[in-house]
């Protein structure tokens, strides 16, 4: 038996969230059902975190334990080879057998892209939120200063949140223009449940001219989700990587 650690890559806006769900299309799932085809084994996989249904992941990371012999160096083209189009694993290897791809992470990265031309591009509607009116981001950059550090986040996560310790480690949150598009980068040491996209949320209010960036402290100290701005939607977001 050995432990294989795979980085992969999905657009998740056909899929019903990473996590396997009963008479759902999963991303979970399809890598669950292909490990059975290649290796006629049951195999159950251990995500470094759940994405929800639209979410995307550029770095998401997984383990599972196999008694298979494919050699080491087929097993990407052989997991590719039988998951849909929309899941890529880009990287396999060998680990320790004390690895866990969910509680061994250091640090999360996730980036929500939003498109703030006046028309929406067409071509980014599946990953990127449309804001047509332009945004300050440097109001928006001011305001993310706020949430750097260790704090309670019971403001920033959803009320169907039941996670107890709802303090978090935020490292950094950019917020940078590149042509017509916003990014907003999230680093920490955890997120609760749609914490990111109400981040985003309420700094696209920021931006918007509807709340000064001061109120980001407020906010926090309020530990009331009704303080808050919208939850953006789900297809801006990315899991970009994650550390050990």
């Amino acid at each position: 038996m050995k432990r294989l650690r795979c980085v992969l890559a999905y657009d998740g806006t056909d899929f019903s969230g990473f996590q396997v769900q009963p008479d759902q299309v999963t991303v979970q799932g399809e890598i669950e059902a292909a490990l059975n085809r290649v290796t006629g084994e049951d195999i159950q996989v251990f995500g470094s975190g759940r994405t929800d249904a639209g979410v995307h992941a550029r770095g998401q990371v997984i383990h599972f334990d196999t008694s298979s012999n494919i050699p080491m160096d087929k097993w990407r083209f052989v997991l590719n080879n039988q998951l849909p189009d929309p899941i890529v694993i880009r990287t396999v290897e060998e680990v320790d057998a004390s690895f866990h791809a969910r509680f061994d992470v250091q640090v999360k990265e996730y980036r929500y892209c939003i498109d703030n031309n006046p028309v929406a591009d067409v071509f980014r509607h599946r990953y990127a939120d449309h804001v047509r009116f332009p945004l300050d981001v440097d109001a928006m950059q001011q305001a993310a200063h706020y949430l750097v550090g260790e704090h309670d986040f019971t403001s920033f996560c959803s009320a169907k949140t039941y996670v107890e310790d709802k303090v978090r480690t935020v490292y950094g949150v950019t917020v940078e223009k590149s042509g017509d598009e916003v990014w907003v980068t999230c680093r920490g040491n955890g997120f609760l449940y749609n914490m990111v996209r109400i981040i985003v949320g309420t700094l696209v209010e920021v931006g918007q001219g509807k709340r000064n960036p001061a109120e980001l402290r407020e906010i926090l100290a309020a530990c009331d989700r009704e303080k808050a701005g919208k939850t953006a939607p789900a297809k801006g977001l990315t899991m970009w990587e994650v550390v050990y």
